[in-house]
C-alpha cells in the first residue's frame, strides 16, 4: 500500500444541466394560462483548493474519478430545476496542474488558492422563458448541455525552503532530525528515505522549513534510482545544502566527487515554467545549479572524516562554496550552518517581496463584428456517388445550441434554424457558394449534427431572380387540391418505407461481418 502519493492523474466530470420543462399552467376559470414551465438547473463546477491540513494525494490514487453534481430538470408551475454543487477538492499547497501532455495549468501556491478544472453543465430554457410576443405558448424547450470532461495530472512539490541533498547514507535525515523535531526514519543502509520529509527550522527571529530529499545518484535525471521522481521536490527552494559524507567507507567515493556527480543531476534537471492561473503565460522557473548552495561536510566527528574534511575543504573554498564542517550525530557546527540557511532565506523572501508588485489587469473587449463562428469548405465521399461538399461550422454558440436541441420536436429545430440564421451564418454560406442541399456539420465529428441545407425566404431572397422589389415565389398562387395532397402524402410514406428496407438491409449485412456503417449524427431525445 502506498503512503505517500506526489503525482496522480485525476479524471474529472463536471455536471450536467438540467433540462428545460414543457408546462402550460391549469387553473379553474383560466382557459389561457400561459406556459409555466421553469428552466434547468446548471451543473456543478470541480473545483481544486489548495488545503494546509492536505499532505499527500493519496486520497486521489485511491479514488481517481471525481464527478459533481448535476442540476436538476425544471417542473411546471415556474419551479427550476436545483444547480448542482460545486465540488472542491483539497489539494496540498504547492500543488501544480497540468494537462496530459505536460503543460502547466496553474501553481496552487498559499492557502486558499483555488482553480476550475472543470465547468458544469448550463441548464435549458423552459418555455416560459422562450415565450415572446410572437411564440406566446412554445410547445418546446431547451436540453441542458452536458459538462466539461478532463483528465489532468497533479503533482506535489513540496513547500519548503531549503533542500537538503546528497548521496544515500551521506546524513541528511539525521541532519534535518538534529536541527528540527523531524523524525525521519534513520538507518545504516542506503535508500533509507523514500519519501521528502519536511522539517521546521529556527535560527534567531527566523523561521523556515528544510526538505530531506532521498538520496541521488549518478542518472537520477533520466529516472535512475529514486531521485527522478523526487527532485521536483527541489524546484521551490531558495536555497540548496549539499551534505558530503566526510566519512565514507566507501573506497571510490570522496567529497568532491559526490559534489560534481550531484551537481551534474541538478543540472541536467529542467524545472517546470510556472503560470500561476491558467491561460497566463508561463514564467521560466530558475535552474536548480544558479540558486545559493552550502557545503555540509558531515561525519566529521569520526577521525577519518576529519581528516578528510581538511584535504577538500581549501578547494571547495576556492570554487566559491561557503563550508561547514557538522557532525549531526555529536552536533557538531549545527548553529553556525543553520544561521547561514537562514540567512539565505531572508534575502530570497525580500527579492521574493521585490517581485510581488500588483499586475496591471489589461481588459481586451471583443469586437462587435465578430461572428462567433468560422466555416471551412471540405469533402465527402458517398457511395455510388463519388465526393460531394461538406460546409463545417465551429463556433462555441452554434455547438452549444446543437447540444440544447431537441430533434424530436419539429418547433425546436424551427427555433435552432432561426437562432443560426440570426448570427448570420446562412448568409455566410450563401457568401462562400453554398448551395441548396449541401451538406452542413455543426460541430466536431463525435458530437456534431450533419443536415442538408435548404435556405429560408429571409436568407435567400436576395438571391432569387426577378424585378427589385419583387419576390417569384409570392406569384405562385396554385393551391394543391385534396387528391395532390393524399398522392403527396402517399409519395413520402412509400419514400419512407423504401428507406426503412434499405436500412434493414444494412443491418443485416452488418451483422453477418460484410460491411460497416457509420453514423455521423447522434440520435438525440429529450
Amino acid at each position: 500500500m502506498a503512503h505517500f502519493v506526489d503525482r496522480v492523474v485525476l479524471h474529472a466530470a463536471a455536471g450536467n444541466g438540467g433540462n428545460g420543462c414543457v408546462s402550460v399552467h391549469r387553473e379553474k376559470f383560466k382557459p389561457l394560462g400561459g406556459p409555466d414551465g421553469a428552466n434547468g438547473g446548471d451543473g456543478g463546477h470541480i473545483e481544486l483548493v489548495a488545503d494546509p491540513n492536505t499532505t499527500t494525494l493519496l486520497d486521489y490514487h485511491h479514488r481517481p474519478h471525481r464527478s459533481a453534481e448535476s442540476g436538476g430538470p425544471g417542473q411546471g408551475g415556474l419551479r427550476h430545476g436545483h444547480k448542482g454543487k460545486t465540488l472542491e477538492l483539497a489539494v496540498p499547497e504547492g500543488t501544480v496542474v497540468k494537462d496530459r501532455e505536460g503543460t502547466v495549468l496553474a501553481d496552487l501556491v498559499g492557502a486558499g488558492a483555488r482553480m476550475r478544472i472543470a465547468t458544469g453543465g448550463q441548464g435549458g430554457l423552459g418555455n416560459a422563458a422562450l415565450a415572446s410576443k410572437k411564440r406566446k405558448a412554445p410547445g418546446f424547450a431547451l436540453l441542458g448541455t452536458p459538462g466539461q470532461s478532463r483528465d489532468i495530472v497533479l503533482e506535489l512539490k513540496s513547500v519548503a525552503d531549503i533542500a537538503l541533498v546528497g548521496f544515500p547514507s551521506s546524513g541528511k535525515s539525521s541532519l534535518i532530525a538534529a536541527i528540527s523535531a523531524a523524525r525521519p526514519k534513520i538507518a545504516d543502509y542506503p535508500f533509507t528515505t523514500l519519501v521528502p520529509n519536511l522539517g521546521v527550522v529556527e535560527a534567531g527571529e527566523t523561521r523556515f522549513t528544510v526538505a530531506d530529499v532521498p538520496g541521488l545518484i549518478p542518472g537520477a535525471a533520466e529516472g535512475k534510482g529514486l531521485g527522478h521522481e523526487f527532485l521536483r521536490h527541489v524546484e521551490r527552494c531558495a536555497a540548496i545544502v549539499h551534505v558530503l559524507d566526510a566519512g565514507s567507507l566507501e573506497t571510490d567515493r570522496d567529497p568532491l566527487g559526490d559534489l560534481e556527480a550531484i551537481e551534474a543531476e541538478l543540472d541536467a534537471y529542467a524545472p517546470d515554467a510556472v503560470g500561476s492561473v491558467e491561460g497566463e503565460q508561463p514564467q521560466a522557473a530558475v535552474p536548480l545549479n544558479e540558486r545559493p548552495r552550502l557545503i555540509a561536510l558531515n561525519k566529521t566527528d569520526l577521525p577519518d572524516g576529519e581528516e578528510m574534511a581538511d584535504m577538500v575543504r581549501a578547494t571547495l573554498q576556492e570554487r566559491g562554496y561557503q563550508v561547514f564542517d557538522i557532525s549531526a550525530v555529536a552536533r557538531k557546527g549545527l548553529r553556525e550552518i543553520t544561521f547561514a540557511m537562514a540567512e539565505l532565506v531572508n534575502q530570497a523572501r525580500a527579492e521574493r517581496e521585490v517581485e510581488a508588485a500588483p499586475v496591471p489587469v489589461t481588459v481586451r473587449p471583443k469586437p462587435i463584428n465578430e461572428k462567433g463562428f468560422t466555416i471551412t469548405a471540405e469533402e465527402r465521399g458517398v457511395p455510388g456517388e463519388g465526393v460531394v461538399p461538406l460546409w463545417r461550422v465551429r463556433g462555441t454558440k452554434p455547438e452549444r445550441w446543437i447540444l440544447q436541441t431537441d430533434f424530436s420536436n419539429d418547433e425546436a429545430v424551427g427555433y435552432l434554424a432561426d437562432r443560426l440564421q440570426a448570427i448570420g451564418i446562412e448568409d455566410e454560406l450563401f457568401r462562400i457558394g453554398a448551395k441548396p442541399g449541401d451538406a452542413v456539420l455543426i460541430g466536431a465529428d463525435e458530437d456534431g449534427v450533419v443536415f442538408d441545407w435548404e435556405p429560408t425566404m429571409a436568407a435567400g431572397a436576395e438571391h432569387l431572380s426577378g424585378p427589385r422589389g419583387s419576390d417569384v415565389r409570392f406569384e405562385q398562387h396554385h393551391r394543391p387540391t385534396r387528391g395532390e395532397k393524399k398522392q403527396d402524402q402517399a409519395e413520402r410514406r412509400a419514400a419512407r418505407r423504401t428507406m426503412r428496407e434499405e436500412m434493414e438491409e444494412i443491418y443485416r449485412a452488418e451483422d453477418d461481418g460484410e460491411v460497416e456503417v457509420v453514423f455521423t449524427q447522434q440520435d438525440r431525445t429529450p
